[in-house]
C-alpha cells in the first residue's frame, strides 16, 4: 500500500491574500486560515493556525476572493518545510492546496452584519470564465 498524504480544512482566511512570483516566474501565494475546533464543555472553541501555498493560475485567479474573513475550504497535501537557523534545526509544515472552495463571504464573520440588499445580477461580482465567486469550480 502506498502513502496518502491529503488533508481538507474549513476556516477563516486570516489576512488578505497576496500574490508573489519566484525567481523562475511561477505565482505564489501565502494564506493563513483559522480553523475553530469544540474543545469540550468547559473549555469551548479553540482555533487553530494553518499555513497555506496556492501556486500557479489559482493562486492569481482567487487573490482578489481571499480576504480577510472570508470562509473557504483547503483540499490539498501537508509538506514539511526544513532549515537551519543559528546550528538549530528547525521546520514548519504548510499545506500544499490542491483546490479551494469559496464557501462564504466575510459578512458571515461573528461581529454583527449590516444588511443590503442583493445586487443585480448585472452588478455581482463574477469570477474567473463568467462564475460567480461562489461558484468558481477549484
Amino acid at each position: 500500500m502506498s502513502d496518502i498524504n491529503s488533508v481538507v480544512l474549513c476556516g477563516r482566511v486570516t489576512r488578505d491574500a497576496e500574490v508573489k512570483y519566484t525567481s523562475g516566474g511561477m505565482a505564489v501565494s501565502e494564506i493563513s486560515i483559522a480553523v475553530n475546533r469544540y474543545a469540550g464543555k468547559d473549555k469551548g472553541e479553540e482555533v487553530s493556525f494553518f499555513e497555506v501555498n496556492l501556486w500557479g493560475k489559482t493562486a492569481e485567479a482567487l487573490v482578489q476572493y481571499l480576504t480577510k474573513g472570508r470562509q473557504i475550504v483547503v483540499q490539498g497535501e501537508l509538506r514539511q518545510e526544513r532549515w537551519e537557523k543559528d546550528g538549530q534545526k528547525q521546520s514548519k509544515v504548510r499545506i500544499n492546496a490542491n483546490n479551494i472552495q469559496l464557501v462564504g463571504g466575510k459578512e458571515e464573520k461573528a461581529e454583527p452584519a449590516r444588511q443590503s440588499a442583493p445586487q443585480p445580477a448585472s452588478q455581482q461580482m463574477l469570477g474567473p470564465e463568467g462564475y460567480e465567486s461562489d461558484e468558481i469550480p477549484f
